[in-house]
């Protein structure tokens, strides 16, 4: 007797993503998922995490000189000629995130904004209602503004197949990658990955510090850090430095791979792909994601030049990665998308950690020993269960770039 016409259709879907999973992982370089000369098998926790220095301990102080401050009213919100560069602080963020949003507002205000003024820039993907606009206006004394995102920007575009999308979240879900059945998410990843630099309104902007609902800033910073970035010439400023789950990411280094076959000259000659490639911390994770260390930069914070994200070689990138389906097929992220091309494309000195801004998003810390922090304890990673200690990817960054 004939099967079902449902049926059948399940079992071509299902062929399909077979195949597609399996064809990237063919098209990689043939070295690309192999683990280093000597590796005996998995190592322990405790292996994991022992480093024979963990540098947050040490007192963090402020980094290098010069650092622009405030004299006077030269970051008065209503100077019209003061010392602000071209740079805002950016959140994509939900009309119904209202109280997150005031809660991180508040945090960053207090520590620094409230002395340099920046202004806030708001997207949301709907219409932002009125009693969003007026509470978070009145949470800082420097401007406000308010867009919505193009709908071609936010919208599933017309090359993803949908049964194929539809069988993927299925499938990865069932290996317990978080969000996957949340097309919300993979629009908003997708967004934040390449389409975030493209809005008119950032059109003319140079630097952003992204800022997220319910986030936390624990320490006083008396520096202006867009100056800061604009003095010492850095691309981006990182604060959490961790692991991703690899099955969410299975095919980001293959279609990485393809796209560098056909641009070798794009990866700088001081670039940080060692970091992109070890395997020594977390073999497991090199093997899952086919060759890449899932290390990544935790972009709920990040402080960077738009001009990067704008520049040839990332546009191109991009462009590659979102005809390639991985966005919705699987579930990258903007943060291992962002860390790989700045791992591969940017000189390695241009990016910073920012190790004194205490910082927290759920369930991760950045808490520097700095007497100008208060509310978290130094050196903590986690508050977590203890098993999420592992997930500290700085001891691979240390090793493979150093502290800046």
């Amino acid at each position: 007797m004939a099967l079902p016409r449902a049926i059948r259709l399940l079992a071509a879907v299902t062929i399909c993503i077979f195949l597609f999973l399996f064809l990237q992982i063919l098209r990689a370089e043939p070295g690309a998922i192999r683990l280093p000369d000597g590796h005996k098998g998995k190592e322990s926790n405790s292996k994991l995490q022992k480093w024979e220095h963990d540098p947050q301990l040490d007192p963090s102080g402020e980094p290098p000189e010069p650092l622009r401050r405030v004299k006077g009213d030269n970051y008065a919100p209503d100077n019209e000629n003061s010392d602000r560069i071209n740079a805002t602080i950016l959140s994509l963020v939900r009309n119904e995130e209202l109280k997150g949003i005031l809660d991180s507002m508040n945090d960053l205000e207090r520590t620094w904004n409230s002395k340099f003024n920046y202004p806030w820039t708001f997207f949301n993907d709907v219409p932002f209602t009125e009693e969003f606009k007026r509470k978070t206006t009145a949470a800082t004394k420097a401007k406000t503004y308010y867009h919505q995102i193009p709908k071609e920007h936010w919208e599933i575009p017309s090359w993803i197949n949908h049964d194929l999308y539809a069988e993927s979240v299925s499938l990865l879900r069932a290996q317990k990658v978080q969000y996957m059945e949340k097309t919300s998410y993979h629009q908003m990843c997708r967004w934040n990955s390449g389409l975030f630099s493209e809005h008119p309104a950032l059109l003319t902007t140079q630097y952003y510090w992204r800022v997220e609902p319910n986030v936390r800033f624990f320490c006083d910073v008396d520096y202006d850090v867009f100056g800061w970035m604009a003095d010492h010439n850095k691309t981006y400023g990182f604060n959490i430095n961790i692991y991703d789950s690899p099955e969410s990411v299975a095919t980001l280094w293959p279609e990485t791979l393809k796209f560098l076959q056909d641009h070798p000259g794009y990866v700088h000659e001081e670039s940080a792909r060692e970091w992109l490639e070890d395997g020594m911390h977390r073999p497991d994770n090199k093997r899952k994601a086919n060759g890449y260390s899932t290390c990544h930069f935790w972009s709920n914070f990040e402080v960077g030049d738009l001009s990067f994200w704008r520049s040839k070689k990332y546009r191109e990138y991009f462009e590659h990665l979102d005809r390639s389906g991985g966005f919705f097929y699987e579930r990258w992220g903007d943060a291992p998308v962002h860390s790989v091309a700045l791992g591969l494309f940017e000189d390695k000195s241009k990016i910073h950690w920012f190790r004194d801004i205490g910082y927290q998003h759920v369930p991760f810390f950045n808490c520097p020993n700095n007497p100008k922090c208060g509310g978290c304890v130094t050196g903590r990673f986690t508050d977590g269960e203890g098993w999420l200690n592992r997930e500290d990817c700085r001891p691979v960054w240390f090793k493979h770039v150093g502290m800046d």
